[in-house]
């Protein structure tokens, strides 16, 4: 029995869509090109303009969901749960080709004529609602702006993950963030609290 044509059609926006993400984590929004990403999702002009009209449009829609390619782990808000949150999407961008290819985006949008800060801000929000609840638990120190390290955080994490894609494709990328928490911690922790995080061990070790 032949495939109902919606279906065809949701496969078909997949495939591109996931080709699009293959192609512009490899070759940036500058090196990529609609051709390669229609031989790479080995589908025909037409089907690739039905969906999308433009690179453009397919950056835009890649930069878009950058939080849909990500499925987070549930658990209960709090700097232990920010801690591990940092280092579940570090092992993200080293295997999930789609969340790499929008943070690349994200980069880079400048490239094309982009300005757009909802994939930082929508993090910042992640990170805030872990903060608030670390301040529930009385883990932060009294003088902690929740939003103000929310904001300063991303950046960092934003920064460590290009100087680790550069330094060594993200390989190292987890014992960076061990020398960022190592670092930050006792400026926003109660001692009480930071003697109770856990940072994985072979990371503490190597940041140590």
């Amino acid at each position: 029995m032949a495939e109902p044509k919606q279906e065809r059609a949701v496969k078909t926006r997949e495939a591109i869509l996931y080709a699009a993400a293959e192609v512009f984590d490899e070759y940036g929004y500058t090196g990529a090109s609609i051709s390669k990403i229609m031989e790479r999702a080995q589908v025909t002009q037409g089907g690739m303009y039905f969906h999308f009209k433009s690179k453009l449009g397919l950056a835009q829609a890649v930069l878009a969901h950058q939080q849909e390619f990500v499925t987070i782990p549930h658990g209960v808000p709090g700097l232990q749960r920010l801690i591990d949150l940092n280092f579940f999407l570090a092992g993200e961008l080293q295997t999930n080709v789609l969340f790499r290819a929008s943070v690349r985006l994200a980069v880079e949008q400048g490239d094309f004529g982009m300005r757009d800060v909802t994939a930082y801000q929508e993090w910042v929000e992640q990170f805030h609602s872990m903060l608030c609840g670390a301040r529930e638990q009385g883990e932060l120190l009294p003088d902690i702006d929740e939003r103000e390290v929310a904001n300063v955080l991303v950046g960092a994490y934003s920064g460590i993950q290009v100087f680790s894609n550069i330094a060594s494709g993200r390989d190292d990328l987890q014992e960076r963030l061990g020398s960022m928490w190592r670092i930050m911690l006792p400026g926003i922790a109660t001692p009480q609290a930071i003697e109770n995080l856990r940072i994985p061990r072979h990371v503490r070790r190597l940041a140590a």
